[in-house]
């Protein structure tokens, strides 16, 4: 017992810094924004009550909801569409490329990352303005202008600049690790390209898959930068109305409110993503 003891001391201690500091950075943070949930302003300033006043204001409140499901539209979307792109050159990198091409694409991937994500979100404003590259390229085949600035699509693309490398680098590591033999072994059977794809990738990059879209969503959910500089705020996000809750009259426990939810939501979203990430088939052990 006393070395399964050591044991076990020793191993806690290897784990109390981590355990620390989910506790100081996580756990506490939450805490406390639950608590302030529950608080009252009176003449701009907050006050302790234990009053659901701020819950029963922003959840009984049309633009909340508003807000609440164009946010989740808008980032499923967004994964979605990020997955889509992201495929061809993934599968490209995992059965096509060398694994030096390999390394090297992803190291180039990860490059955007060295960069503020802001500075690659404003670069955007040159490219989508009505007087940008993009319109003047189509102007030349007789095109446009067309506006991209502060609209749905001015949104996308800035999730996708944040969510699309990421995306790429996920799917290109799950389908490297798929074993070769069994996509060799369905092309002589007669299994047509997009019928491999189907029958035997995306079955064995399932889990891999359902991570990548996790991470697209949640990047996208609880992104303030896109919607406000590439969207225009023409439809507030759950970001958004935080920031216009804390403005309006130092609203603090209101806004708490709004996070409660989004992470209740993230919450929610991680857990069946996961579940259906290692769901085994029927019949299977």
């Amino acid at each position: 017992m006393s070395a399964k003891h050591k044991i076990d001391l020793y191993a806690l201690t290897w784990r109390l810094p981590i355990i620390l500091w989910q506790l100081i950075f996580f756990v506490g943070p939450v805490l406390f924004m639950i608590a302030i949930s529950f608080f009252v302003v009176k003449n701009y300033r907050m006050t302790e009550a234990f009053e659901f006043v701020n819950w029963q204001r922003m959840l009984t409140r049309g633009y909340f909801w508003d807000s609440y499901w164009y946010t989740v539209f808008i980032a499923s979307l967004s994964a979605a569409i990020a997955m889509f792109l992201a495929f061809p050159a993934a599968w490209a990198l995992a059965f096509r490329a060398s694994e030096n091409l390999r390394r090297w694409a992803v190291f180039l991937l990860i490059i955007p990352f060295f960069t503020s994500y802001l500075v690659r979100t404003f670069s955007w404003y040159v490219i989508l303005a009505e007087s940008g590259v993009l319109n003047a390229m189509l102007g030349y085949v007789g095109l446009g202008p067309y506006k991209m600035l502060n609209t749905h699509f001015g949104t996308i693309v800035g999730y996708l600049t944040l969510t699309l490398p990421l995306a790429v680098i996920l799917q290109t590591v799950t389908m490297a690790n798929i074993d070769k033999t069994l996509v060799e072994a369905a092309r002589n059977l007669g299994c047509k390209p997009l019928a491999t794809i189907w029958r035997v990738v995306l079955p064995l990059s399932k889990t891999g898959f359902v991570v990548t879209a996790l991470f697209c969503f949640i990047l996208a959910f609880g992104d303030f930068v896109a919607p406000f500089y590439l969207g225009g705020s023409q439809e507030p996000t759950l970001p958004i109305l935080i920031l216009d809750t804390t403005k309006s009259g130092q609203q603090w426990p209101r806004a708490a409110v709004v996070a409660i939810m989004m992470m209740l939501t993230l919450f929610a979203v991680a857990f069946t993503a996961i579940v259906l990430a290692y769901r085994k088939p029927k019949g299977a052990r």
